[in-house]
Order: structure tokens, then sequence, then C-alpha cells
């Protein structure tokens, strides 16, 4: 194999490459160094010996990746407040034509799920993508984390089980999400209180991620009184020169909230039965980093930044 070629094979898998790595990871800068290191591992390897190219990739990138979440864990970093995985912008284009499995990849990236795979171990969680995620065999698997098949469908079944128990419920309907996601932007940035409590659950979860390093709910707020008392008082305060945008992150539709051109906030909405049961707000500019060049042919939100 030429060095073009085999530039060209890593190429057209690195989409792939990278969703098992940020589902494994739930940081795009981690994700994409994991991409990077199999790019390195790959590009010195003897081709010769490769039988299928996707899978020797996913195995090394899934390897690299439970390497890194290992360190990570070891560390036992403290982090202020709650803990959201950093925002994916998501295309996933040709790698899934066929709208059920759209939806599983949108599902597994969802940020509701990311959070619950943070408490599985390195394994469960690898096991878990690769399977609900990618639909790799589990004697593929098995090969691809030295492992025999048994004991993959043993660590298959029990992430299975923990995420369904911990996951909260909701609808991945792409036209009612977008159509209160909508809704929701316009209720919130105009300060409408009966507006977006028309719009909340009654148990409705707000989950604010700013690291401590931006303002924002240190706890969970609970309940469409709470939630809805402090978007209307954010809205009131205010951030100089704001403007706003709906774009696709982590399989949905987000709100990218800008201060000029600088990412100031995500929002991400959780629906079911037609009312927002959970609002993720993503403040740690570190986290938005990702985002600081979001393409011009996003698509734009009610009071979006125009051009």
């Amino acid at each position: 194999m030429t060095t073009d070629t085999a530039t060209a094979v890593f190429e057209e898998h690195r989409p792939v490459l990278l969703g098992v790595a940020y589902r494994m990871l739930g940081r795009v800068a981690d994700a994409e160094d994991v991409v990077q290191e199999a790019w390195l591992r790959w590009s010195g390897a003897d081709h010769g010996n490769v039988r299928e190219s996707r899978g020797y990739l996913v195995r090394i990138t899934t390897r690299l990746a439970i390497d890194r979440l290992r360190q990570i864990k070891a560390r036992g970093e403290t982090y202020v407040g709650p803990w959201l995985p950093e925002p994916y912008v998501t295309d996933f284009g040709d790698t899934a034509p066929d709208a059920a499995e759209r939806a599983v990849l949108a599902d597994s990236v969802s940020l509701a799920v990311l959070v619950v795979l943070e408490s599985l171990s390195p394994l469960e969680r690898a096991v878990f993508v690769l399977r609900e995620a990618f639909g790799f065999p589990y004697a593929e698997i098995a090969a691809m984390l030295d492992r025999e098949e048994p004991a993959i469908r043993q660590l298959a079944t029990r992430a299975r089980r923990h995420v369904e128990e911990r996951r909260p419920r909701y609808e991945v309907d792409p036209a009612q999400r977008r159509d209160l996601t909508e809704r929701f932007l316009a209720a919130a940035a105009g300060g409408d209180l009966e507006s977006l409590m028309e719009l909340l659950a009654p148990d409705v979860r707000l989950v604010g991620d700013s690291g401590g390093k931006a303002r924002a709910p240190l706890r969970v707020l609970e309940s469409a009184d709470k939630v809805g008392r402090f978007l209307v008082g954010a809205a009131r305060k205010g951030v100089p020169g704001l403007s706003a945008r709906i774009l696709e992150l982590n399989g949905g539709p987000a709100v990218l909230a800008l201060s000029g051109d600088k990412p100031d906030s995500v929002f991400q909405l959780d629906v079911a039965d037609g009312r927002i049961q959970a609002i993720y707000i993503i403040r740690n500019p570190d986290k938005l980093r990702s985002l600081a060049e979001v393409e011009d042919g996003a698509e734009d939100g009610p009071g979006a930044a125009q051009g």
C-alpha cells in the first residue's frame, strides 16, 4: 500500500474513528488526539498484514481511547459543579444513510447518554460504544479488545442494563425537538415566563456546566418554577452583543449563543410528551473552543446572527 493510498484509507474512516473516540471520552480535543495517534500508528504499520482496514483502525482507536480514559480517571480531578460532555458538531452524512441508523448514532452521542456512560468502566464503555452505536459483532469486538466472546457479551449486557436504568426518557423526533428548541429560544431570549412555563414539564431539570469559569448554577435545578425563573432572570441580566443560532450538536438541535463572534454558551433540550424534560447549558469556555469557528452554513434560528 502506497503512502497516498494509506492516507486515503485513513481519511475514509476518520469520521467513524472520531465518532468512536468522542463517545469513549466525551471530549473533542482528547478524541482528536486519539485519532491523530491512531494515524501515526497506521502510517507506520505493515499494511500487507491488514485484512480489513476499518476494523483494524477502530481497534487501534478504541484501545488508545481506553488508555486515555483510564489516565483521565486516574488523575481524579475535582470538577466544579455538574459535568457535561464537550459539545460535538454532528453531521453523519454518508456514514449513516439509513434513518434508523442515524437515530441510533444520534442517541448514542446525546448529552444524556454520554453523562451515563461516564459511570461505566473504560472496558464496559468500549463494548457499549462498539456494539450499540456502531453495531460491531461480538466476535469482532472480542478480537479488538483481546477478550473471549462470552466475556464481551456479559460486558455488553451489564453496560446496556446500566445505561437503560439511568438514562432519562426522551424523544428523538427531529421535527418536534427543532420546534420546541425554536420556541424555547424565543421565550428564553424574550424573558417570557408565561411562554416558558407552557413548554416546561412540571419536573423539568436544568443542568449547567461552567467548570467554575463562568456563571451557571452549581447545582441541578428542578421544577418548572425554578427553571423558568432562572432563565428569565438570566435573560434580564443579558450578555453584551448576544446573538444565537440553532445548529446540530450531539445528534440534535441546540442553541449556540454568541457574544460578538465568541461562543458564550450552548443550550440543548431533552423532550418527551411534547414538553421539555431537561435543559443542558454548557458555559465552560474550555468546552466551547471547538465551536469558535462554526461553519457559516450552519442553520440559523430565530433571532440568529446573519452572515
